[in-house]
C-alpha cells in the first residue's frame, strides 16, 4: 500500500486500453482521447479498483496511489459519510464494439459468492454515445424461453432463437442487472458503468483476447456456469432518460439508477455553468470538447474522454460550458435521484424505469 497524506483534491487517474479483438479506433477517433495505443482498442478503463486493473493518481501528493490506498486511507473523505468499504465501488469504461462483443453474463451478487468465492457480482448499465444506423443489442432472454430451450440453443450458437435484439440509439441507456445474458456492436460506442467486478461467464467458442478457439471441455464448463447463473426473467430496455432544465442552457439528464450506481449527463451552454453538488464520489467522464472543472479553488482541465474523481469531502463542482460530462455516483436513491425528479414533476412509474431500487413509496415531506 502507498502511503496516503495531505488533503483532498480532484483525482486523475491512469486509464489504461485493452486492445481485445471486438475493438476498433473510435475511443480516440470518435471521442478524441488522447496518449492511448494507436491501434485497434476496445476498451479503456476510466476508474477501477478491480484487482490486477486497479487505477492509480499520476500527479499530486498522491501520485502512485491505488484507489484502494484511498479508500482504506479516508473512506467518508473519498465517498461519504457513513460509508465503509475494502475497495472503491465504482468501474466505469469506455467500449468500443467496432464488432460484436461475445454473448455472456456477469453473475448477480448471490452467484457471484455461492459460485465464484467473489464478495459481489455486477450489474452494469451502457450509455450509447454512438451507433450505426440499425446497430442492436441482444440483452435478456425471450419470455417463455425455457432453461433447456436456452440451453440447446447455445449449444448451437443460435442466440437469436432466444435472446431479445434491441434497437441501439445513441444517447440512450440500459440498466443490466446481473445474471443478464447480452452482447452489443458491430459500430456502437458506449461508456459503462458498474460494480467493480472482473466475473463474467461466456457462451463463444471463441476467446475476445485473440479470437482463438475455446477448448471443447472448457467451453462446455463456460456453458455450464452460464446455466447455473443466468436469469431467466431479466428483461431491460433502453431508456432515454429524465431530463430537468437546472438553468439557462444547462441540462441534466438521470440516465440510469440502481443501490449499486448511478449515472447522469449534463450539458450546458456558454451562459451558465455546470454546478453540481454531492455527497459522495463523483466520476466525472468529459464526452465533449476540453473544459476546465473548478473544485473549491482548484482548477483542472479535462480534454476530451478523459476523467476525473472527485472525492465527496470537496463537495460542489463547477464546469464552465460549453460542456457535455457524465457523471457517475454511488447513490442514496432517495435523495439523489427520486426526490429531485419527483420535483420535477416525474411519477414514481417513470422515475423506476431508470434501474431497479426506485418503486418505493414517495418520501414524506
Amino acid at each position: 500500500m502507498t502511503a496516503v497524506s495531505g488533503a483532498w483534491h480532484p483525482l486523475r487517474v491512469t486509464a489504461p486500453a485493452r486492445p481485445l479483438v471486438f475493438g476498433g479506433h473510435s475511443i480516440a477517433g470518435r471521442l478524441g482521447k488522447s496518449g492511448i495505443p494507436d491501434w485497434s482498442i476496445a476498451e479503456t478503463w476510466e476508474v477501477s479498483d478491480v484487482d490486477g486493473n486497479q487505477s492509480t493518481v499520476t500527479e499530486g501528493p498522491w501520485a502512485g496511489a491505488t484507489l484502494r490506498d484511498l479508500v482504506a486511507h479516508d473512506p467518508e473523505g473519498l465517498m461519504g459519510r457513513g460509508w465503509s468499504g475494502e475497495h472503491f465501488p465504482l468501474l466505469t469504461k469506455f467500449i468500443d464494439a467496432a464488432g460484436a462483443l461475445p454473448v455472456h453474463l456477469h453473475a448477480a451478487d448471490a452467484a457471484a459468492r455461492r459460485r465464484e468465492g467473489q464478495p459481489n457480482g455486477k450489474t452494469e448499465a451502457w450509455h450509447i454515445l454512438d451507433a450505426a444506423p440499425g446497430a442492436t443489442a441482444l440483452c435478456g432472454v425471450r419470455q417463455g424461453v425455457t432453461a433447456e430451450q436456452l440451453h440447446r440453443a447455445l449449444l448451437d450458437q443460435d442466440f437469436d432463437a432466444v435472446l431479445r435484439r434491441l434497437p441501439v440509439r445513441a444517447g440512450e441507456t440500459i440498466y443490466v442487472p446481473g445474471g443478464t445474458l447480452h452482447s452489443f456492436g458491430p459500430d456502437t460506442l458506449i461508456y459503462e458503468i458498474e460494480q467493480t467486478s472482473d466475473v463474467q461467464q461466456h457462451a463463444m467458442r471463441w476467446n475476445m483476447e485473440d479470437g482463438s478457439e475455446v477448448p471443447e471441455e472448457e467451453w462446455h464448463a463456460n456453458l455450464e456456469a452460464v446455466m447455473d447463473e443466468v436469469d431467466l426473467e431479466a428483461r431491460p430496455d433502453f431508456h432515454a432518460g429524465l431530463r430537468i432544465q437546472v438553468g439557462d442552457g444547462v441540462e441534466r439528464v438521470f440516465c440510469c439508477a440502481g443501490p449499486h450506481f448511478a449515472l447522469e449527463r449534463w450539458r450546458a451552454g456558454t451562459v451558465q455553468p455546470i454546478r453540481r453538488s454531492s455527497e459522495t464520489a463523483q466520476i466525472i467522464t468529459n464526452v465533449g470538447a476540453a473544459v476546465t472543472v473548478r473544485v473549491e479553488e482548484r482548477s483542472a482541465g479535462l480534454g476530451p474522454a478523459e476523467t476525473l474523481v472527485v472525492p465527496a469531502a470537496l463537495g460542489e463542482v463547477e464546469i464552465e460550458g460549453p460542456a457535455d460530462v457524465l457523471v457517475g455516483y454511488l447513490p442514496d436513491l432517495e435523495r439523489d435521484v427520486v426526490a429531485p425528479l419527483m420535483e420535477a414533476g416525474y411519477s414514481r412509474e417513470l422515475i423506476a424505469a431508470l434501474g431497479e431500487g426506485l418503486e418505493g413509496d414517495a418520501p414524506a415531506g
